[in-house]
């Protein structure tokens, strides 16, 4: 199949030895330093190209070296980088009505990352109960949902040893099981200020929401005056084929949180909140880089594109494009099947064999590809929304290789 044209050629630089002893272990890394991008392709310090189906885990919802977004971000840092959260600036004020314009939002706090979204929606629940429900506090959320990396984040995430690896956590965070409305039910109490969802679970294994659980959901908060949040860090901004993931149901939420695909690669998250929900006052939220110009005007840029005439229709036709073949991996190596909303999507395997997949697809020559596995029983895929239907071929034709190596 033809390599896309307009990826150039491998520069000289080749196979040093990487030196990291600067870099803080976090996490095992590959030897490989990936020095540039194009669409749906990353290449390595050794030249080697590979399929990118994770595009830095849902982030770069656009690509690689999306030409709309570097025009604004030259443009832009030509005029002004970041004037301090103090003064108003125009990129700010053009991405919050943009984003307002578009959703059933009033209110923008532009952030940094997705976590210090969600952080901020906690902030804005927690202070909203003080003013409307007696000081409630706690926040329901779910079984294996991820919220963020920051202590509260942790706690309010329902990642498996979460709970004890910095104790003591957060507290004021129980948890309910996704799909069951009931489960939801017993947790409310006097103290229940808010529940917080993610419309699909990323990476929790690429699991959604029914449309009978999160309108049952949104009538049961407005029952009980509670606030309703769904964190749309993974699942928005075009992802799942709308332009944010809960327009897929007939709901209006009261609190939403953005990160990952916003940015389109920069690090950019916004907290939406309805004008009733808006209850922040000078002095309860504030961050040195927030809202700085730099950034929302790349927010701008993506935005505009996902918005273009006929892109959103388009991922979901390739979303479809992309479970079917996934459909026929699982019949022909008899796996346990598909899911996922949009862009979003999991292969699941029926067996421990997804890390191992993992290895094999970036070490797969002479093109590599790369894949995710957040449990080792499954793979996710989060390709460019760009993505074209060649390339999901190709990454299926890819991985039917690497099963017959497996099976």
């Amino acid at each position: 199949m033809n390599k896309p044209h307009d990826i150039p050629s491998p520069s000289a630089n080749n196979a040093a030895a990487v030196d990291n002893h600067a870099v803080m272990f976090i996490t095992q890394r590959p030897e490989l330093v990936m020095t540039e991008g194009h669409g749906s392709w990353l290449i390595d310090h050794n030249g080697k190209r590979y399929l990118d189906f994770l595009q830095g885990w849902a982030v770069n919802c656009l690509g690689h070296s999306n030409p709309g977004m570097i025009s604004a971000l030259h443009a832009q840092a030509r005029k002004l980088i970041n004037p301090s959260p103090a003064f108003y600036n125009e990129p700010m004020i053009r991405l919050s009505n943009l984003l307002t314009e578009h959703s059933c939002f009033d209110r923008v706090f532009f952030a940094n990352s997705g976590a210090e979204a969600n952080e901020g929606a906690i902030k804005l629940a927690r202070k909203w109960g003080q003013l409307h429900k007696a000081g409630a506090y706690e926040i329901i959320t779910f079984d294996h949902s991820f919220h963020g990396r920051t202590l509260a984040t942790m706690s309010a995430s329902g990642k498996p040893g979460w709970d004890t690896m910095f104790a003591p956590q957060v507290s004021g965070f129980p948890k309910a099981e996704l799909n069951d409305l009931d489960s939801v039910k017993q947790l409310i109490t006097d103290k229940t200020v808010a529940v917080m969802v993610e419309p699909v679970q990323g990476e929790g294994g690429v699991i959604p929401t029914t449309s009978a659980f999160m309108e049952g959901l949104r009538a049961l908060t407005r029952e009980h005056g509670v606030l309703l949040i769904v964190d749309e860090v993974q699942a928005g901004c075009g992802r799942t084929g709308k332009l944010f993931a809960y327009q897929h149901y007939n709901i209006k939420p009261d609190i939403m949180t953005l990160g990952k695909g916003i940015g389109g690669g920069v690090p950019l998250a916004a907290l939406m909140a309805t004008e009733d929900t808006a209850c922040f006052v000078p002095g309860d939220q504030g961050g040195t880089y927030n809202g700085n110009p730099l950034m929302t005007a790349v927010g701008i840029s993506v935005i505009e594109q996902l918005l273009a005439p006929g892109f959103l229709d388009d991922v979901l036709r390739k979303g479809e494009l992309l479970s079917a073949e996934l459909l026929k991996l699982a019949t022909e190596f008899k796996l346990e099947g598909e899911r996922g909303k949009g862009l979003l999507r999991a292969l699941m395997l029926g067996s421990d064999i997804g890390p191992k997949l993992v290895e094999l697809a970036r070490d797969h020559g002479p093109e590599g590809l790369l894949i995710n596995s957040p449990r080792p029983n499954l793979l996710r895929f989060m390709p460019s929304l760009a993505v074209t239907d060649e390339e999901i071929h190709l990454m299926c034709q890819i991985l039917r290789k690497l099963l017959q190596q497996v099976k």
